[in-house]
């Protein structure tokens, strides 16, 4: 009998077993060692590309003003009065000790806010609350007074009704070193420890950009402390109760381990910055690391129970199967490297790592795995009864005698399914991220129910001249802009060079409130404004309002509760009210971190949909090319594009909202989908050519040969995923649902409307099968 190459290497695995097992330990140390360069990114900057339109506008924002990353500590009185000597007091002190925070730049609170008023001809500028302890009721009642009518107070450090007030802090950070944002929250959480102690009598909340850079460290954290272990154990013992061998379930733990230890060494040495996206690669490279080696071990056992040796059963199963996951493998990591067209880096390296993981995967299946499973003492019951009829045949009966049900059902199905689509609406919200076990999510809720909003964004609207933001002209256009922007039902708070020139102007006319306008002289506005800013103590300058020149001016807008979609419309028609109402060098761009996140949403999505329509073909040529059947390879492409419909089909019923998630799933469902498809065609295939069977029976061979092995491969793949569904991260947590879905209905696709399809498509009769020659490539 002629030996296939297959069958010469499978043999030759097994002669030098040892060496083989021995080698892949030393390439997977030697490989892991990549690991010690592994760094975790902590800036929400890493979810946009160096080309991103959003984030160049925002960092010339920043270039020009000062940093907007921030820290929002709000403080809430158990007796729901800020205005008391001991809360007022306990306010100045945090806001003294909050100029310690590491890296802060400035520090803003109703205690430090710069009340002016004039005496005689003098301009008076200083703290609105001093030495709080020696406040008589009298001083208290006017603090309040000025603090709940202040249009730059409001509705932003202190909430009306004067029961909540806040801290703003401003970071600087230099964005060389990933410490410096878990530096500064461990420090300001140490810091409200001491002020809790100290005045315990306050209830305390922190948000901000600097906490929502952190809640990413934090939820990938929680993910990697709790969830990856639960999800460990669970598999392996699974695995256990389905392959009933506990030599086989230890050589699928190496090929897992050695899969990921080798992928995550790679992305050290290659220099990849883990992030909450790319952190879930090992999940995603153990799931497929188990398909790959659950399909040899369970070919395997069932030649064994047939009465084979165990090394001439590796040998079979190895000649039977080195092709698929080949095959299979290759088509995954296409489909994973389709996320390179996304315009968030950390989808990229997500992507990357998990392609290298892949075939990582597939490498130890093959050489470590057979060695393994040869060197090791591996029983199993025989079953020599040719009348014996597994589940999985018993399966094949039902399909094959209700077809005609099953074909037009599945139809009936995918078509209601997909009509369901277009009421999927896509949409985000980045504080929406995170579930309610990460602090910033509860904290910023709170903030945004009680204090300010979370949502912010800035114009940067130029004169185009020097000194011009004093021009009268200029300023009426910025009043008018905030009228406009305050009568936005979105819109909590808005902050403009204009409330303070207006303020001026009022003060240095006695304090007369009819002067309470912006000055009608541009002379007078620059008189004002020195003034002021040499009254003004360090680190409390109108740098981040207006630039060096005093050619252009920032209004920043605080925004509500807004998702994705919300955020959009308000800033197009903000942009669009400049267009219209002012002149040309007074249009502006809005931006902020949450515009950017609202738009890389929506890019996201178009880029993905492009490069996985291009994955997809380039997958079909694979699958035509390996399958030798221009008929079979076309009708892989049903059973391969029907599941992501049925997903997004039963999503649109149940949860009908979906974000970023979105732009990821469908380039990793290709790849993975497919992989069913392979298995059970190319056992199909062997029975037709092979054995010459006929297609009922090439379609029982399948189930009999492959199903079980199918079964179990989407049962640890739903599992793995739909554990990762239970991440603290919300694009985590939807991309483990979609493809927990995703993947289930691929095995019911392929166990029931795929037999029916070839039973009406592939007709062919076993002694035609040679005189009728399918069409091949």
């Amino acid at each position: 009998m002629q030996v296939s190459p297959v069958q010469a290497y499978a043999q030759s695995v097994i002669r030098f077993k040892w060496w083989i097992i021995l080698l892949s330990l030393f390439a997977t140390l030697m490989i892991a060692s990549g690991g010690k360069n592994l760094t975790f990114d902590t800036d929400y900057r890493v979810f946009f590309s160096d080309e991103n339109p959003e984030l160049l506008a925002f960092e010339k924002l920043q270039d020009t003003y000062s940093k907007e990353d921030n820290i929002l500590i709000a403080l809430s009185p158990k007796n729901g009065d800020i205005f008391t000597k001991e809360n007022l007091e306990a306010v100045e002190w945090l806001t003294k000790q909050a100029w310690q925070i590491p890296y802060s730049s400035r520090v803003d609170s109703i205690s430090n806010f710069q009340h002016t008023y004039a005496e005689e001809d003098d301009l008076i500028v200083e703290d609105l609350v001093y030495k709080a302890e020696n406040l008589s009721d009298k001083r208290i009642e006017y603090i309040k007074k000025v603090a709940l009518n202040e249009p730059q107070l409001i509705n932003f450090l202190i909430n009306p009704q004067g029961s909540i007030t806040g801290i703003n802090i401003i970071n600087q950070f230099s964005m060389q070193n990933q410490t410096e944002t878990p530096e500064a929250v461990a420090f300001t959480r140490e810091l409200i420890g001491e002020f809790k102690a100290k005045y315990p009598q306050f209830e305390v909340h922190i948000s901000g950009i600097t906490l929502l850079n952190n809640a990413f460290t934090e939820a990938s954290m929680q993910d990697m402390q709790t969830l990856i272990p639960i999800m460990y154990l669970f598999i392996f013992v699974m695995l256990l109760f389905l392959l009933k061998s506990f030599s086989s379930l230890i050589g699928i733990v190496f090929v897992i381990a050695f899969s990921i230890l080798t992928a995550m060494g790679m992305a050290g040495w290659f220099g990849i910055a883990l992030t909450p996206p790319s952190a879930s690669a090992p999940t995603i490279i153990m799931t497929l690391a188990v398909a790959d080696s659950v399909h040899f071990l369970i070919s395997m056992l069932a030649l064994m129970k047939k009465g084979m040796t165990k090394d001439d059963a590796i040998v079979e199963s190895l000649r039977i199967n080195i092709g698929p996951i080949f095959l299979t493998s290759i088509t995954t990591a296409i489909g994973f490297l389709a996320m390179n067209s996304s315009d968030a880096p950390p989808f990229h390296d997500l992507g990357n790592i998990t392609a290298m993981g892949v075939m990582f995967a597939f490498v130890f299946s093959v050489t470590f795995l057979p060695a393994w499973a040869s060197a090791m003492p591996i029983k199993v019951n025989a079953n020599m009864d040719p009348d014996h009829k597994d589940g999985m045949t018993k399966l094949a009966d039902f399909v094959i005698a209700k077809q005609k049900k099953l074909f037009w059902g599945s139809i009936a199905v995918l078509i209601f399914f997909a009509a369901m689509i277009p009421r999927v609406t896509i949409d985000d919200n980045f504080v929406a991220y995170f579930d309610e076990s990460i602090d910033f999510r509860t904290d910023s809720d709170y903030i945004i129910k009680n204090l300010t909003g979370i949502n912010m964004a800035f114009y940067s609207i130029e004169s185009a001249e020097a000194q011009g933001i004093n021009n009268p002209e200029f300023l009426s256009g910025i009043a008018k802009f905030q009228d406009w922007l305050y009568e936005q039902p979105e819109v909590v708070h808005v902050s403009s060079i204009s409330d303070t020139l207006k303020r001026l102007n009022k003060n240095l006319h006695a304090d007369d409130q009819a002067w309470y306008k912006t000055p009608n002289e541009q002379e007078l506005a620059a008189q004002y404004l020195l003034l002021y800013e040499m009254s003004l103590p360090y680190g409390l300058d109108l740098n981040n309002q207006i630039n060096v020149n005093k050619s252009a001016t920032k209004v920043s807008v605080t925004l509500g509760d807004l998702s994705t979609s919300e955020l959009i419309d308000f800033n197009q028609r903000a942009e669009q009210w400049l267009v219209d109402n002012t002149p040309k060098e007074m249009h502006a761009q809005g931006t902020s971190t949450g515009i950017m996140f609202s738009n890389i949403t929506m890019r996201n999505i178009q880029n993905m949909l492009g490069s996985s329509t291009v994955a997809l073909i380039l997958i079909s040529f694979i699958l035509l090319f390996a399958l030798k059947s221009m008929k079979l390879g076309v009708l892989s492409l049903v059973p391969n594009l029907t599941p992501a419909i049925a997903a997004v089909g039963i999503w649109a019923l149940t949860y009908g909202v979906i974000g970023m998630a979105a732009s990821i799933v469908f380039a990793i469902s290709i790849g993975i989908v497919v992989d069913d498809t392979v298995h059970f065609l190319s056992k199909y295939l062997r029975a037709r050519r092979e054995k010459n069977l006929s297609t009922e029976d090439a379609i029982r061979y399948a189930f009999s040969t492959v199903g079980q092995a199918l079964w179990v491969t989407t049962v640890v793949l739903i599992v793995g995923f739909a554990l990762l569904s239970q991440s603290a991260f919300l694009v985590n947590q939807q991309t483990g649902i979609l493809m927990a879905i995703t993947i289930a209905a691929a095995l019911i696709l392929d166990f029931l409307f795929l037999p029916a399809l070839l039973l009406k498509v592939d007709k062919d009769k076993p002694s035609d099968t040679q005189n009728n020659e399918e069409k091949t490539v």
